[in-house]
C-alpha cells in the first residue's frame, strides 16, 4: 500500500457569493481573523503528513501562489523593525510544503479540477480538500482518512452527521453497509437528494481520499457530462467506481466541526468562533459580543 503523500485542492472558482469582495480577491483568501481560509485547509493536510500541495488555480488566484511564496523584500522589513515573531510565521507559510501550481482553465467542475492534476498525482493516492472550507477535528479530518484508508484499501469520503432537513440540498448523502466505528462500505451516493430521498443523515461535505484509479473512472465519466455541456463532478467517478464492483468507505469525522466558509453566514460564523479562540482578541471581542444589544 502506498503512502499517502499528495493533496489536491481546488481553488479556481469565482467566489460569486462574495462579491464585490472577491472580484479582485479569491474567496479562498478571506482572513479568519489573521489567516486566510486555504491556510487552515493546507495545515491541516501537512499536520497529517502530506508532503506534496497541489492548488488548481485559475488566472484570477495569483495572490493564493504569492502567499505561499517567499516574500523577501516583506521578511526584511521585519527584521530591521526587530519584529521577529511576525518573521518567524511568514517565512514559516512559504517553508509549510511542496507547493504545485497547475491552472484549470475551464470551469468544467471539481471531478476536472482533479483530472488536472492527474500528471502530477501519478500512480499514488491522493487527498482533496475544498480550499473555502474545513473540518476543525482531533485527530484532523484527513488524519482520520488515512487511518480508514491504511484499513481497508479503498476510496475513503468523509462526511458529518446532520439534522438539519435543509442540508439534504447542499450536500452529498451516502447509504450502504455499516462495518463499524462510524464506517460505512456505500452503494449509494446521491448529490442534493432533497429529505425525501437522503438515504442516511451521513453528509458527505468535505474531504476525500482518492486511490489513483479514480481518474480514469472520472475520464469514463467525460461522454455523459463535459461532452454533453455539463459539468464533471468528483461523485461521477465515485459512482463509476461502485459500478465497476470497487469498495468504496466513508467515515463520520469524529470530534468535529464543520466550518463551511463558501456562504456568507457560514463564513461569519467561523470568523467568530476563531475569534472568540484568538489569544490576541478573544477577550475584547468577547465583551464586544456580551454588550451587543441583540
Amino acid at each position: 500500500m502506498k503512502k499517502v503523500r499528495k493533496a489536491v485542492i481546488p481553488a479556481a472558482g469565482f467566489g460569486t457569493r462574495f462579491l464585490p469582495a472577491t472580484k479582485a480577491m479569491p474567496k479562498e483568501m478571506l482572513p479568519i481573523v489573521d489567516k486566510p481560509i486555504i491556510q487552515y485547509v493546507v495545515e491541516e493536510a501537512i499536520e497529517a503528513g502530506i508532503e506534496q500541495i497541489i492548488l488548481v488555480t485559475g488566472w484570477h488566484k495569483r495572490a493564493i501562489e504569492d502567499h505561499f511564496d517567499k516574500h523577501f523584500e516583506l521578511e526584511a522589513r521585519l527584521e530591521k523593525d526587530g519584529k521577529m515573531e511576525l518573521l518567524e510565521e511568514v517565512r514559516r507559510i512559504s517553508e509549510l510544503a511542496n507547493f504545485v501550481y497547475v491552472r484549470q482553465k475551464e470551469a468544467l467542475g471539481n471531478g476536472h479540477a482533479l483530472l488536472v492534476a492527474k500528471e502530477i498525482v501519478g500512480d499514488e493516492p491522493v487527498v482533496m480538500l475544498w480550499g473555502d472550507d474545513f473540518v476543525a477535528a482531533e485527530p484532523s479530518r484527513t488524519k482520520q482518512m488515512i487511518a480508514a484508508y491504511e484499513k481497508y484499501g479503498t476510496s475513503i469520503l468523509s462526511g458529518i452527521r446532520t439534522t438539519d432537513p435543509g442540508d439534504t440540498k447542499k450536500y452529498g448523502y451516502v447509504g450502504g453497509r455499516d462495518v463499524g466505528d462510524g464506517v460505512i462500505e456505500i452503494d449509494q451516493f446521491i448529490e442534493k437528494p432533497g429529505p425525501d430521498k437522503a438515504p442516511s443523515n451521513l453528509a458527505v461535505v468535505s474531504g476525500f481520499l482518492f486511490t489513483p484509479d479514480i481518474f480514469e473512472a472520472l475520464e469514463r465519466a467525460i461522454p455523459e457530462t463535459i461532452d454533453r455541456g455539463n459539468e464533471l463532478y468528483y461523485v461521477d467517478g465515485v459512482n463509476n467506481l461502485m459500478k465497476d464492483g470497487k469498495k468504496v468507505h466513508a467515515i463520520e469525522v469524529k470530534n468535529s466541526k464543520y466550518y463551511d466558509c463558501g456562504s456568507k453566514v457560514g463564513y461569519l460564523k467561523t470568523v467568530v468562533d476563531y475569534g472568540l479562540k484568538h489569544e490576541d482578541v478573544r477577550e475584547e471581542f468577547s465583551d464586544y459580543l456580551k454588550k451587543l444589544d441583540l
